[in-house]
């Protein structure tokens, strides 16, 4: 069973927020595949679905971004999975927007929330799915940034960033990241 967890912060005041894009695309799947995210474990919101033929559970963790890494790690045990079967979903600052970047490990580059699922596990060997955020100007303040909305611009184009990102996530799960990477980025 994999696990696919999106990143993001719990509450309306974040919902539509540009760090909230993991939760926007856990609930995109779980439409899709006909799935509520709505079971409370481990600090998460859960739901289990089949895509491509595989069982996975979509989580949305409820700790906050930098503290996602306890309920992934509880999650993880619960399930008894472990950083093989899990693709972690997060907004990325240093890509430009809409862009999509597949990783079969890596460093957190930055990202609190992949910082803490590394701190978690010991380990940076997990598939992570980071979808760019990056605005077309320089930045005086990141966390404001990356708290805030969406620009109408933006706006206009995010479901089909998340088509994109959604098709990337059934590519890992039915070819592969290494082929999935080849093809996403």
């Amino acid at each position: 069973m994999y696990l696919i967890v999106g990143l993001g912060n719990p509450g309306e005041e974040y919902a539509r927020t540009r760090h909230n894009l993991g939760f926007m695309l856990i609930d995109k799947l779980a439409a899709e595949a006909g799935a509520n995210v709505k079971r409370k474990e481990c600090q998460a919101l859960v739901g289990n679905a089949t895509i491509e033929g595989e069982r996975v559970g979509l989580v949305k963790p409820q700790t906050f971004m930098n503290l996602s890494g306890e309920a992934v790690r509880c999650l993880t045990s619960k399930y008894e999975t472990d950083a093989n079967s899990l693709i972690v979903i997060s907004d990325d600052l240093a890509l430009p927007f809409g862009t999509i970047r597949l990783r079969e490990r890596g460093s957190a580059g930055g990202h609190n929330g992949l910082k803490s699922i590394i701190g978690a596990f010991g380990t940076n060997e997990f598939a992570r799915l980071r979808i760019g955020i990056q605005p077309e100007h320089q930045l005086s303040d990141a966390k404001k940034f990356v708290l805030s909305e969406f620009s109408n611009a933006e706006k206009e184009t995010l479901n089909e960033v998340l088509d994109r990102a959604a098709e990337a996530l059934r590519s890992i799960l039915r070819d592969g990241i290494g082929k999935a990477m080849s093809l996403y980025n």
